[in-house]
Parts: structure tokens; C-alpha cells; sequence
């Protein structure tokens, strides 16, 4: 169960809209006309590979950089345009970067309470303590931050970023530093404190998973442009294109030939919506959608591998037809190992079909 924990005050959550807002550096373009809007209290991830340009997009939001064109509002004002700027520390954002930022000479209260400079002393480590209570770290509010963990000075840094109350939230791959084991835990905590403070938040991230776990929406970028838009469940079942069912999961890809509204390969027919007759098309089958079954039935293989991977097992399938072998993620199978013959079954439901459009 997880335990009730002091509340961090509301924030007055803000509307983002982006209008077609593009930047370059030294000429070269790395956001490209990009218009969306985040609903207030809404958590949306800004997800791609490196390069793409989605930290760049944070620090425009954020009034680090300067957009080359387009608009940027906060609820209704204009914080960027053609004719105007609001800076940093008048837009009301709070911000967690890869590396928290914390001031070694402070402790965990006093770097928490730095922002609250309006407020009288006492009124600021009062707002400050009921912070560190709302991510569990009251108890290390004397402390400094050379003394905590990385996944608890990360919660400082969460804290010190929401104790002004937002109306906006941006955190640049908050989670990055910390090691596996340390991952889950944090993000499911973030979570936890993002929703009770209401403040709209974007997070920028390139793991796929983490961006599943914690966006109401993810905004799926590449090379300065938004691929796909849409909730966890849209991107996965739905992707727009080969390469963004490439990112969400590891798939295999097998080459076909459209006929009669479905596309012909080794392993069988598979319905293809929307592609014409005699298309090159690609059967892209995710590794749980590949049942092993005694030899005899459906496409004859052979297994070539077996890893052991704790919850689920990675099998790899020789299949007559197939340039390379088949990943199929199963529970154990018992007695089944490398040099066995099987029976390769397909689920119609794990599998994407897309027009053949090269690599």
C-alpha cells in the first residue's frame, strides 16, 4: 500500500500552445513548425532519439532560447512571437534538469526554499518542509545533497520545482542518472506527486517505456517534427509508420506481397487495410505475437536459441523462407531447446502491416 503523504499546494495549472514554432542553429533547423496544445494538469512526454529536438523545444517553452518563428502563449499571453518575449523568471515554469541543479552549499530545505524569495523566512521553510514532506524527505531536510541518493535528490529537485506552484512544469530527462533499480520506483513516486500538485507538466525523454508510464499523451519527434501525437495505447496499437512501431517495441519483419487486401508471407496472410493490390508490403510481428507449438502444425521451424530472461524467455525460430530467424518472448517452455523442431503460430492481433518504403 502506498502511504498517505502531506499534500503539496495546488498549482494553478496553464494551457500551452504552441503555434507553429520553429528554431535553427547556425542555420540549420531543428524544430520545424511544430503547433500543439497541452491542456492544463495534462502530463505529456516528449519522446525521440537524440538529436531530434525535443530539449531544444523544452528550453523554447521555457524562454531559454528564442523561436525563429511561430507563437508560444501561456493560457492566453504571448510569451513568444515575432514581436514579443516574456522571460524566464516572469513566465511562471518550474524546471528539472538531467542533473537537478542543487546547490552543494545548501541544504536539502535551503535549496528548496530558494525560490520562494517573496516570502517571509518563516513562511518560506514552512512551504519549503511541507514540500519535502510530499516527496518523503523531511527527515533529510538538515542535510545536504551530497548525502542522498540520486533518486532522492531528485525528489529535491522535484520539490524546490513545485514549491513556487507552476502553472507549468518541464523536466529534461529527469531520470536518466539513476540506475535501473532505482528507475521505477522514482518515476511511479514522481507520478504520484505530479498528480496530486495538478501543475500541466512536460517531460522530455528517450526511453519508450518511461514515456508509456508516465504521459496522459506523448509527442513522438523526429529530426525537428512531431511524428505522431496521441495517448500510450494510440502509439502502440496504431503507429503511423514503420519506424514508429520500430521505437515502442522490437519487431520482426517479415516481406510480403499484397493480394486481395491482405499481405502473403512464409508465415501466412495477414489482413493489409489501405494498401493496393501487388504493394511490396513489410508483416511487422512483435515477439509475443509468435506461439511455439509442436512440430506438425502451422510453419515448420527449428529453434537456433534459447536465453533464459527470467519472466519471459527469448527463443530465436529458423524458418524456411526467412533471411533470419524469428524472436519469439514466451514463458518457458519445457523441454523446448535449441536444435528442436516447432510448429510457428502467429497472432493476427500482434501483427502491423505497412507499405515496403525501404529501411
Amino acid at each position: 500500500m502506498y502511504q498517505a503523504l502531506a499534500r503539496t499546494p495546488v498549482s494553478l495549472a496553464s494551457r500551452l500552445t504552441l503555434e507553429n514554432v520553429r528554431h535553427a542553429y547556425d542555420g540549420k533547423e531543428s524544430v520545424r513548425g511544430i503547433s500543439i496544445t497541452v491542456q492544463p494538469g495534462e502530463i505529456l512526454c516528449l519522446l525521440g532519439q537524440s538529436g531530434c529536438g525535443k530539449t531544444t523545444l523544452l528550453r523554447l517553452i521555457a524562454g531559454i532560447e528564442r523561436p525563429s518563428a511561430g507563437r508560444i502563449l501561456l493560457d492566453n499571453q504571448v510569451v513568444a512571437g515575432p514581436t514579443d518575449f516574456v522571460p524566464p523568471e516572469k513566465r511562471n515554469i518550474g524546471l528539472v534538469f538531467q542533473d537537478y541543479a542543487l546547490f552543494p552549499h545548501l541544504t536539502n530545505l535551503q535549496n528548496v526554499a530558494f525560490g520562494l524569495r517573496a516570502l517571509s523566512a518563516e513562511e518560506g521553510r514552512s512551504e519549503a518542509m511541507r514540500a519535502l514532506e510530499r516527496v518523503r524527505l523531511e527527515t533529510h531536510a538538515q542535510s545536504f545533497p551530497h548525502a542522498l541518493s540520486g533518486g532522492e535528490q531528485q525528489r529535491v529537485a522535484l520539490a524546490r520545482a513545485l514549491v513556487p506552484r507552476p502553472g507549468i512544469l518541464l523536466m529534461d530527462e529527469p531520470f536518466s542518472g539513476l540506475d535501473s533499480r532505482l528507475r521505477g520506483s522514482v518515476r511511479t513516486e514522481t507520478l504520484n506527486v505530479l498528480r496530486d500538485a495538478r501543475a500541466t507538466c512536460i517531460i522530455v525523454t528517450h526511453d519508450p517505456e518511461e514515456a508509456m508510464r508516465l504521459g496522459d499523451r506523448i509527442a513522438l519527434m523526429r529530426k525537428g517534427e512531431i511524428v505522431q501525437l496521441g495517448t500510450p495505447e494510440e502509439l502502440y496499437r496504431h503507429p503511423a509508420d514503420l519506424s514508429v512501431a520500430r521505437f515502442f517495441s522490437e519487431i520482426n519483419e517479415v516481406e510480403g506481397e499484397v493480394r486481395q487486401g491482405r499481405v502473403h508471407t512464409p508465415l501466412g496472410s495477414f489482413a493489409a487495410p489501405g494498401l493496393a493490390e501487388g504493394t511490396p508490403a513489410i508483416a511487422a510481428i512483435r515477439p509475443q505475437g509468435v506461439e511455439l507449438r509442436a512440430p506438425g502444425s502451422g510453419t515448420r521451424g527449428r529453434v537456433v536459441t534459447h536465453r533464459f530472461l527470467g519472466e519471459l524467455d527469448l527463443y530465436e525460430v529458423a524458418v524456411e523462407g526467412l533471411d533470419r530467424p524469428l524472436v519469439a518472448r514466451r514463458r518457458t517452455i519445457a523441454g523446448l531447446l535449441r536444435g528442436h523442431d516447432v510448429g510457428v503460430h502467429i497472432d493476427p492481433a500482434e501483427v502491423l502491416v505497412f507499405a515496403a518504403t525501404g529501411p
